[in-house]
């Protein structure tokens, strides 16, 4: 529908202003003026260069009558007429507007006017928040002067604001006006502002319900304009500052009063926030006025309602990092002063922190009704439960871990003995002040003795309770570290465990939270569990095997199988190879049996029986640690795994399960494999030419990774990249097939960049590297990320070798195909930039186009030239073509990637600006045709 109306706008435009027929131009104005009225009109303008040369003066006048029309009509109809006309503004320079431009166009009209103030005052509100709006399609130089013009401007709208205070119906407008002009106020002093009659209106109307949210809303840019970048010295801005803070402190009781309506607590919480963040400097000092607003503050975190509370929560960040960052102190000079001071403002906001703690520590406490939660509400009490434990890992870097375990452990202590009081205990504070505790684990000193130990002894007497249980097991796990410094005699271990087995027993949420910990308390006591492994094989066989009452999940007995595993590589090889043979049976003789079944069975059941014991298999060959023991098992079970490859490769599911099995084994095992390396690459690339599966690329990319560099491979490698690459660029032959397989390309070029990087002397001089060049020209704007993502970091690597420690030998191979075709490749990465792809991938454009610079200088620079002289004056001006031009050559000069692409990025968004330019500059570029050339400019 709009695409249509569009046309038709245009059509209208076009005979309204052109056409020599008098009755087509009426009837074409008729049309126009009952199409402003429909729905369709406010979608149809996208870009005001598409508007006829000189129809803004019509549109700026029709627009001013709307606005007049509608001064006391519906707010909403208001409010966008003065969005169009705030965007009309942005486009039209001063000059053209007139009257010095809109501002001082605005106060004449109000004067002359005075009956449509109103109206007028809406628009004034708008236009610097129309400045940020990028829905309107201005280009970014003209966007800059349009505000440099409102900074200009400035004086006139805050005295034409002023003019309007004595107005009482206009107050709000008048305080939102105010808010929304401050941020261009820089010529005004903080003097002048602390003594300017509209801040005292809006410090004054904080004492006010009706218009309290204004006056939050000014008072907060007013703190922001105090600290804001090139607002100078904070004691320039002290006269402000004074005067601020007393007001806002002063609202301390409407925060408590439980009778304030929560919209309005919230808008003052906020202030409070924006203050201690804003001022966070002054108040890490430590002043007695400081510790006030960090009093203030705690009120405002002990509220009730969460989403008030957790306004304080980057204040406390903030306060944190100040307080322990060195670059805090580095003006006291001397080590010996900076460390003195830096312990006297620990010292002077520990007790804030402790209390901090104590307040948010509450609010992780399992409601009653939780079970009554919606989905949603339970994923936002996840999300409590993790910004809380954000903030207690603050306030252990200002206390330390130990200290904030402490203060963490009375709640524990206070819920404990209520439990074992009362007749019908509550589980709630009790699973509450382990979470916490758990949340700082990484925190508290391997060393600590006073408070753990109570901890951990508690755990196997708390009251049988599902949740509970579930933090507990969540809990060994965090202190798994601490589990294993603590001392032999202790006896810590066996009872933890058997809260795990019981984890593992109840629940599948219990047995995932024990499984995990229990893979953390393999991993970090690995050596205590050498002489317990009868124990943990049991449970091991009881988790796979489904049999014994546990109920663990098929992907949560990862964990188990990857604890079992790091135990192993803590054995010496005779005893790992042993205990390998036990973890593998369970594993591999499912798999066999299913084989014995015959080829009919294995081809028709479901990937996930075979999947199921392939990823176990995965994850033993990813964590026993012993080269040559897994080398054996791997050739022992290869005959299994092969015929797996051959009665499934046409399976994605199991044949990436596979893979990701083999990429295990060669990351552990390296050239311990032996022989079976060379009877898995045989495999991969035969059934890659019959199923093309894109796992037996990244096998193989695993596989040059490793063995690349090994000589005795060469003849191996080279075959299966010639093999590989053959067939994998017939099937890329266009866009729409790189769209069609993604998976393919993506790990294609994985490949391909993992053979310039690890064995270029196999792959660069072929006839195949040629050949995958100019198969990712054909792919470079695929919107798959990642598959795009590859194919860029391919052709980067390309043009980076030559300059690489070793990759001078390549130089002329790479010159040879890219002078050949670089006019079609900068062609293609120029229309990426400008819109074939989304500006999400312009970091990696910006630097293919980067290296292209600095590898090909002159002749990149001449590339670029013929390209950008392709795209339409609609869309780029001729000081915007030579402005990128200029970025070119500067990342030809050796630019950082960093200013190139923001650079890079305004070109980018001025071809993005409006669909209409977008597919005008595509229409040029032809980025889907290979063969286009650019015919050069004759001289006249």
């Amino acid at each position: 529908m709009e695409a249509q109306a569009q046309a038709t706008v245009k059509e209208a435009l076009a005979a309204l202003y052109h056409h020599p027929d008098d009755s087509i131009r009426t009837a074409a104005d008729r049309w126009l003026q009952e199409f402003q009225h429909t729905l369709d009109a406010w979608q149809v303008q996208r870009d005001f260069e598409e508007l006829p040369a000189g129809a803004f003066r019509s549109l700026q006048d029709s627009l001013y009558v709307l606005l007049k029309k509608f001064n006391k009509g519906p707010a909403k109809v208001r409010t966008q007429i003065c969005i169009a006309i705030a965007a009309l503004a942005v486009h039209i320079p001063v000059e053209d507007w007139g009257a010095g431009g809109i501002v001082n166009w605005l106060s004449d009209e109000m004067k002359a006017h005075p009956e449509f103030i109103p109206g007028f005052l809406e628009l004034l509100i708008v236009l610097p928040q129309e400045t940020s709006s990028y829905k309107i399609a201005a280009r970014p130089e003209r966007r800059r002067q349009f505000e440099s013009d409102l900074c200009t401007s400035a004086n006139v709208a805050i005295s034409l604001l002023t003019a309007c205070m004595a107005i009482d119906q206009l107050k709000e407008q008048v305080l939102e006006g105010f808010s929304s002009w401050l941020r261009f106020c820089r010529g005004i002093s903080a003097s002048e502002l602390a003594s300017h009659p509209l801040v005292h209106m809006a410090l004054s109307s904080l004492n006010s319900d009706q218009f309290l949210e204004a006056a939050v809303n000014v008072t907060s840019e007013l703190i922001h304009a105090t600290v804001s970048h090139g607002s100078g010295t904070t004691a320039e801005q002290l006269p402000l500052i004074q005067i601020l803070v007393p007001h806002i402190m002063g609202l301390n009781e409407q925060l408590k009063d439980q009778s304030k309506d929560e919209e309005d607590v919230k808008a003052i919480a906020r202030l409070y926030a924006d203050m201690g963040e804003s001022y966070v400097d002054l108040i890490a000092a430590g002043s007695d006025d400081s510790i006030q607003i960090v009093n203030a503050l705690l009120d405002v975190t002990s509220h009730q309602e969460f989403d008030i509370c957790s306004m304080t929560f980057n204040f406390w960040h903030r306060l944190k990092r100040n307080l322990i960052r060195r670059e805090s102190y580095v003006s006291y000079g001397s080590e010996v002063a900076i460390e003195a001071e830096r312990n006297r403002r620990l010292l002077m906001f520990r007790p804030k922190f402790e209390s901090l703690v104590s307040l948010v520590s509450s609010r992780v406490e399992y409601p009653e009704d939780y079970h009554t939660f919606s989905e949603e509400d339970r994923r936002d009490f996840r999300h409590v439960r993790y910004a809380v434990s954000d903030v207690l890992l603050d306030a252990t870097d200002v206390l330390g871990g130990d200290s904030t375990l402490k203060v963490l452990s009375t709640k524990l202590a206070q819920a404990y003995g209520s439990c074992n009081t009362q007749q019908n205990p509550k589980w709630q504070p009790v699973e509450a002040a382990l979470f916490c505790i758990q949340a700082i684990a990484k925190s508290v000193s391997l060393e600590e003795r006073e408070i753990l130990p109570q901890v951990m002894s508690m755990l196997p007497c708390l009251p049988h309770n599902e949740q509970l249980l579930l933090t507990v097991c969540s809990t060994i796990g965090s202190f798994s570290k601490w589990i294993d410094a603590a001392p032999a005699e202790s006896s810590i271990l066996p009872p933890l465990v058997d809260i795990l087995n019981k984890g593992m027993s109840t629940s599948e949420d219990t047995a995932a939270a024990a499984s995990m910990a229990f893979k953390y308390i393999c991993e970090d006591c690995r050596r205590k569990f050498a002489g317990s492994l009868d124990g943990l094989f049991q449970i091991y066989h009881i988790a796979i095997s489904g049999v014994g009452g546990y109920k663990v999940s098929s992907e949560d007995s990862l964990h188990l199988v990857e604890a079992l595993s790091v135990v192993i590589t803590t054995l010496p090889p005779e005893s790992a190879r042993t205990a390998l043979e036990l973890i593998c049976q369970p594993v591999i003789n499912p798999l066999q049996e299913l084989i014995h079944q015959g080829d009919q069975i294995l081809q028709q059941i479901p990937a996930r029986q075979l999947t199921v014991h392939i990823d176990r298999l995965s994850s033993i060959f990813s964590n026993v640690k012993h080269p040559e023991v897994v080398a054996e098992a791997v050739n022992r079970y290869w005959p299994t795994l092969k015929i797996i490859f051959d009665q499934r490769a046409w399976d994605t599911r199991t044949m990436e399960s596979v893979c990701r099995s083999c990429k295990f084994a060669v990351r552990t095992c390296g050239r311990a494999m032996g022989m079976t390396i060379g009877a898995m690459l045989e495999e991969i690339q035969t059934l890659y030419q019959q199923h093309k599966q894109s796992c037996f690329l990244y096998l193989s990319s695993e596989v040059i990774k490793i063995f690349g560099s090994d000589p005795s491979c060469a003849d191996y490698l080279t075959n299966l990249i010639q093999i590989l690459f053959s067939h994998t660029v017939q099937l890329l032959r266009t866009i729409q097939d790189f769209t069609a397989r993604p998976d393919i390309a993506d790990d294609c070029y994985l490949l391909g960049s993992r053979c310039i990087r690890y064995c270029p002397n196999l792959f660069v001089p072929t006839e195949m590297f040629q050949r995958l060049v100019d198969c990712a020209m054909a792919g470079i704007t695929i919107q798959h990320r990642e598959a795009c993502k590859s194919i860029l970091s391919f052709l980067s690597d390309v043009f980076d070798l030559p300059n690489s420690s070793d990759g001078g030998n390549y130089r002329e191979f790479i010159n040879t195909i890219v002078l050949q075709r670089g006019a079609t490749l900068t062609r293609i990465m120029i229309a990426a930039l400008t819109g074939a792809l989304p500006s999400g991938r312009l970091e990696e454009v910006s630097y293919v186009l980067l290296s292209l610079s600095r590898a090909f200088g002159e002749n990149m620079l001449n590339w670029a030239r013929e390209s950008i002289n392709l795209i339409p004056p609609q869309a780029l001006t001729d000081a915007e073509r030579l402005r990128f031009l200029n970025i070119i050559s500067d990342a030809a000069s050796g630019s950082s990637l960093h200013t190139i692409t923001d650079r890079f990025g305004e070109i980018s968004d001025v071809c993005r600006r409006n669909k209409t330019v977008q597919d005008l500059v595509q229409s040029a570029l032809r980025p889907h045709d290979l063969t286009f050339t650019v015919v050069p400019q004759q001289l006249s």
